[in-house]
This record gives structure tokens, C-alpha cells and sequence, in this order.
């Protein structure tokens, strides 16, 4: 570095003229201030704070040069801006000027260059450091830590002969950050031992560990010291132990903790939300976040992280729609989390196009938004497309990781595609090294269960190395009900009931399976085993949404204020489908009743329901999305299709499972689902 390189900033005037600078202009001794002391510093400082770092240098070189503590502003005006050829222009300065051996000014110079990802610089810096101190060593494990090289930031811990609270806290936070929760609990009782009194950070980062590991009772444990300590109002303290609470399922009492709050900010408001999110009340989320904005405050890209994604699951697409109007409006649309929430968002609300778009229009994509977009590809029924995006990632030199295969297997087995499901599967561990997790498990059981593979299925389960839950167990049981096998579904419930007892699920499917081959005394005896453990089934519901309004159904449903018109409008309808050809599929109904009773029960399927009042209520030509709880019966599957061809109507359905999308008599599942 010479004076050849300071000219960006004017620096060869500044070293001709430094022996006529001032001493004193920004001095702080009483008598020397004034008002227009006082506002040129702020000036400058206002300058530097806004990154105008060439301007505030020109206009106050004499002072800075008088008060080298003032480089520091300009070094720290560096960091936002990811300057580096101006903090290297800094950095000649500090050298010519012979402020290198300041150690405030050798410690800011030291963090600019960690902060700005020239690591390697930074070492080299805090080696020729003159003098050092604690600061330069917290600078330099931060450092480590931002890199993600928690084994160097470690040696750097332990190798110093003294240590500060922050110190401590740059080691915690690290650790908890990259989900080491139970070593970072571990330091934090450790430094608990040697007596260092705890700050709001150091709460804030030992609460999130606590949240990380579910751990309600050491949770506790740090809410009793921070009363006993007066930071229950402190605002990071106060949102980190209602955080803790809502990811450990104690909602009710992290509510409780932000409603006793004197003051909120953002942060406080969106723990609440995401609390409300993560614990499945998205109705919830919604209400908090217009009370949020009634408030006054401005929601930011955690905000509409969790509102987008709370409509997502609702799926109201009218309210998704608005607040991605919002998101546009804050600045908050090009952040990756927010345009993978809106991907989500547009696919569960049925809207494919829409989140191809949104994919489409963001400029740096990165291997979650990938993942994303094959998911939603996955979701639909669109496997072909799913695997020929994850090629197109691939030559992006993009590196998958266990979500993009997640959502390729999970594609694979929506359409079909078991030899591919399986190829990927190899792949992921073979030539990723990826280590397959219950969820990766339990998509191949799928895969093979659809294909009809059901006894390697069950054998991947008995021998896969992680346990087996009842999900997995679950995805076999429908596997078998696909293919009627009853020997093995009786077996395989067992194993469901083992571990869940109070699950309905295994009950229905067992019991759907024996239906469907009409042995109605084995039903009858599994509906007794039902109602003597007093297990209910879970009810079918269907919703969608009209005009922003959520109209819901379920089977047989007579409390809508229109069901006599809706039921009307049924019966003309599926006259028209009979003369099409329509033929109900009796055996869809598992219950010992006569013909006409069961043609009636069909009708009257909650989104057969949904349908209709729908097709009552909007324009022609409109889309149709219908949402359903459960999976779709057999005769509703059908009967759609004729719906969809007679009405000239596109008619989305999202089930359990997957979305339809019906067209012109066809489903895009192709009747595999």
C-alpha cells in the first residue's frame, strides 16, 4: 500500500497539509464545546452512518487526522457496504499516518476486514498486531464464527488468559447458532460457575437454546434468574423467553409473556406471530398481524415469512394474494425467505403458475428456492418437470442438500416414477453423503407401497437404521389399502396402534380395507375396539374461499343457510353426470346400507358440497380450489372429472395428500394418487 492508492479519497492533500491541522475540533472537555461543535460532529457521524464515506473524508480530513479515533466511524461505514477497496484505502492511512499502533483504531481496522469476509486478512493483521487485548480476540472469534469455523473460534476462546462477558457471549451464541444447543447450555452454566453476571445477550442466546432443544424445564430454570435479575421487560430478554415457550408448545404462556411486555417492537410482535404459526393457529397469525399494523408498526421480512406461510396452510389465496401486495410494497419481495414462503403459498393455494413467477423473477436463486420450486412441482403431480428443474440446478453447479431430495422423492412417488425415486435415493447417499433422514425413509415406503412393492417396503422399514414412528407405518397402511391387501394392513396397523394408540387413522383404513371386501364383521369389530378405547374418527371437512369469505363443509352438511338450494343443485347435477355415464361407486360408502342410501351419502361428500356452492356462486370460467382435510374418495375423484367437462370449469382440489387439478374430464394426477 503507497500513496498512489489514496487518491479515490483525496489522501496525497491530506498528507502535504497534516501539520496544519487542528487539535480539537470534535474535544469534548466542557469548555471547548459549542453548538457548532456539536452539530458538525453529528454531521459527520450522520455522514458515516449513511455510508457517504468519500464525502464525510473530504469535508472533515483535518479533524479526522487530528482525532484518529474518528477513523473508526469511516472503518465501520466500510462493513454495510462490503467496501473493501475503500477500507484498503483506510488502511494506508492508518499505516502513513501512524495510527497502526492505536489499539482502538487497530481493533476497528481488524473487525472492517472480518466483517467484510476478508478473513485471511484479519489473521494476518492480528498477528502483527503491536498490542492486543480482549476486543481484538472477540473481533477474531467472531470472525470464525461468521465463516462457520466454530473449531478455530474455539481455539481462540480457549487460548485467552482473560475473557469479558462478551467474550463469553460471541462463544454461547455461536454455538446455539449452529444448533449446538446442548455445549452451548454447557458454556453458559460455565461461565454461570466463574461468576460473570449476565447480559441481555447472553439471556437472549441461552433462551433460544433452550427453545432449540424444547427444553421447557431448563427454560424455566433462565425465566426464574431473569426475574430474580429484573430483565423480564428487557425487549430482546422478554421475546426470547416468550420464544422459548411457543417452540417448546407452550403457547398459552409465551402470549403471556409478550401480553406483559410495558413496550413492543418488531421483534416482540413477530415472536408472537411465528409462535402462533409454529403452533398451527394461521387464523391466529393472521389477526396478529393486522393488530400488528393497526399498532403502527411495519411488518419486515420475518413478518411475512410467517403470514405468507399461514396462508399457505388456510390456503386463502385472496388474503395470500394482498399480502404479497404488502411484502412488494415494504421492500421485503426479493428477500429468498419470502419468495420461498410465496412459492409455497401459490402451490398449496393451487396456483402452480404463479409460483413458477415467483421463482422465475428472483434474481439470485439459491439452492432453497430450488428445492422449493421442485417441491411445488412434487405437490401438483408434475415429477417429469420436478427432476428436469433439479438437472437445471445441477448445471448451475448448485450443491443439493437432504431438502432438494426430500422433494424429488417426494415427487417420484406422486407420480409413478420408482425406478427414478429410487436412482435419486442412491444418489443423495452415495454421491452426496447425505444421510437419509425418517421423512427420506418414509417417501421411498411410499414410493415402493404405490408401485405394489409392499413387502420391500416393509422390509426397508424393519431394517432401516433410525426407528420407525407411526407415520411411516401409516404410509404402508395405505399402500395396502390401494392394493387390498387386509392380511398385511392388519399387521401394520398393529404396529401403528403399538405406538399410538389414541390414532384414529389405522382404525379407519383397517376398517375401510375390510369394507371394501365386504367382510363387515371384521369392520364391526374394529369400530367396537374404536368406541370402547373411545377413538373418534376425524371428520372430512372441505373449504374454500369466495370473495375473501372461508365457507366450510362437511359430509352431509345442513347448517349452511343455503343447503336446501345447494342440495337442489346437487341433485340436477349428478343427473346430468348419470347421463354422461356416471356410474356412483358404492363401494367407496364402508357402510352396511342399501343402494340408495349409499348414492345419497356420495352426493353429499363435503366437496362434492363445496363444489357446488361454488359453481352457484361464482362467475363462468372462474377456477374453482377446494381444499380438503382428508384424502379424496374414489367416486369423488371421478365424479369431478365429469363436473369439471360438463360445467367447462378448471376445478383444483387439494387433498392430504396432493393436488388434483381437473380439466375437460381429466385429473393431472392421471389416477395415480
Amino acid at each position: 500500500m503507497g500513496r498512489s492508492c489514496l487518491s479515490h479519497l483525496g489522501f496525497p492533500s491530506i498528507l502535504n497539509t497534516r501539520h496544519t491541522l487542528s487539535k480539537s475540533f470534535f474535544c469534548t472537555t466542557a469548555y471547548k464545546v459549542s453548538d457548532s461543535v456539536s452539530k458538525s460532529e453529528e454531521e459527520y457521524t450522520n455522514l458515516c452512518s449513511k455510508g457517504h464515506i468519500k464525502e464525510a473524508f473530504q469535508r472533515f480530513k483535518s479533524e479526522i487526522f487530528s482525532d484518529p479515533y474518528l477513523l473508526s466511524d469511516l472503518l465501520k461505514s466500510c462493513i454495510p457496504q462490503k467496501s473493501l477497496s475503500l477500507g484498503r484505502q483506510l488502511h494506508s492511512l492508518i499505516i502513513t499516518s501512524g495510527c497502526s499502533s492505536d489499539k482502538f483504531v487497530s481493533n476497528h481496522l481488524l473487525n472492517m476486514y472480518s466483517k467484510i469476509g476478508e478473513l485471511q486478512t484479519a489473521l494476518t493483521l492480528f498477528d502483527h498486531l503491536p498490542k492486543r487485548n480482549i476486543m481484538s480476540c472477540n473481533i477474531l472469534i467472531n470472525g470464525y464464527v461468521q465463516s462457520g469455523d466454530l473449531e478455530s473460534a474455539h481455539k481462540v476462546f480457549d487460548e485467552m488468559s482473560e475473557r469479558n462477558v462478551a467474550t463469553w457471549n460471541a462463544m454461547v451464541a455461536s454455538l446455539i447458532q449452529f444448533e449446538f444447543n446442548e455445549r452451548g447450555l454447557g458454556l453458559f452454566s460455565e461461565m454461570h460457575d466463574m461468576r460473570f453476571l449476565f447480559d441481555e445477550f447472553t439471556l437472549g442466546s441461552v433462551l433460544r437454546g433452550c427453545a432449540g432443544l424444547r427444553s421447557l424445564h431448563a427454560g424455566c430454570q433462565v425465566h426464574a434468574y431473569v426475574m430474580k435479575c429484573g430483565f423480564e421487560f428487557n425487549l430482546i430478554v422478554g421475546s426470547s423467553l416468550a420464544h422459548m415457550y411457543m417452540k417448546s408448545g407452550s403457547l398459552e404462556e409465551g402470549e403471556k409473556v409478550i401480553k406483559s411486555m410495558p413496550i413492543r417492537n418488531v421483534v416482540a410482535w413477530n415472536t408472537l406471530i411465528a409462535g402462533k404459526a409454529q403452533n398451527g393457529y394461521s387464523e391466529g397469525v393472521l389477526d396478529q398481524y393486522n393488530m400488528m399494523k393497526m399498532a403502527g408498526f411495519r411488518p419486515d421480512k420475518i413478518t411475512f415469512v410467517s403470514v405468507i406461510s399461514s396462508c399457505s396452510e388456510l390456503a386463502t389465496l385472496g388474503q395470500g394474494q394482498q399480502i404479497h401486495a404488502e411484502a412488494i410494497k415494504a421492500g421485503a419481495s426479493s428477500v429468498v425467505a419470502v419468495i420461498s414462503s410465496l412459492i409455497s403459498m401459490y402451490s398449496r393455494c393451487g396456483c402452480l403458475e404463479d409460483s413458477l413467477k415467483a421463482f422465475l423473477e428472483c434474481e439470485q436463486m439459491d439452492v432453497v428456492l430450488w428445492s422449493a420450486m421442485i417441491t411445488a412441482y412434487g405437490f401438483h403431480g408434475r415429477g417429469e418437470e420436478a427432476i428436469k428443474l433439479f438437472e437445471c440446478m445441477e448445471q448451475e453447479e448448485l450443491e443439493a442438500n437432504d431438502v432438494t431430495f426430500l422433494s424429488l422423492l417426494y415427487a417420484c412417488s406422486h407420480c409413478g416414477l420408482k425406478e427414478k425415486g429410487i436412482e435419486f435415493f442412491d444418489m443423495m447417499v452415495k454421491e452426496y453423503g447425505l444421510k437419509p433422514s425418517l421423512a427420506h425413509y418414509t417417501c421411498v415406503v411410499d414410493l415402493l407401497g404405490r408401485s405394489g412393492c409392499l413387502e420391500e417396503a416393509e422390509d426397508m422399514i424393519r431394517s432401516m437404521p433410525i426407528k420407525a414412528d407411526a407415520i411411516i407405518w401409516k404410509t404402508l397402511l395405505s399402500a395396502c389399502k390401494i392394493h387390498k391387501n387386509a392380511d398385511m394392513a392388519k399387521r401394520i396397523a398393529e404396529e401403528v396402534i403399538r405406538l399410538y394408540p389414541q390414532d384414529s387413522a389405522p382404525y379407519v383404513l383397517l376398517s375401510n380395507i375390510h369394507a371394501s371386501a365386504k367382510r363387515w364383521q371384521d369392520v364391526s369389530e374394529v369400530r367396537k375396539a374404536m368406541r370402547d378405547r373411545k377413538i373418534k374418527k376425524e371428520p372430512g371437512i372441505s373449504w374454500l374461499e369466495v370473495k375473501n369469505q372461508i365457507y366450510q363443509f362437511c359430509i352431509g352438511d345442513k347448517s349452511h343457510p343455503k343447503s336446501v338450494e345447494i342440495d337442489l343443485y346437487l341433485k340436477e347435477l349428478t343427473l346430468e353426470m348419470k347421463l354422461r355415464g356416471y356410474v356412483p361407486d358404492t363401494a367407496a360408502v364402508l357402510h352396511d346400507m342399501d343402494n340408495e342410501e349409499k348414492e345419497y351419502n356420495l352426493a353429499h361428500h363435503s366437496e362434492k358440497l363445496a363444489i357446488a356452492f361454488a359453481l352457484m356462486n361464482t362467475p363462468a370460467g372462474v377456477p374453482i380450489r377446494v381444499m380438503k382435510n382428508l384424502r379424496v374418495c374414489s367416486d369423488c375423484h371421478v365424479a369431478i372429472k365429469y363436473i369439471s367437462e360438463i360445467k367447462n370449469r378448471e376445478i383444483v382440489v387439494r387433498d392430504a395428500s396432493r393436488f388434483h387439478h381437473f380439466k375437460n374430464g381429466r385429473c393431472s394426477c392421471g389416477d395415480y394418487w
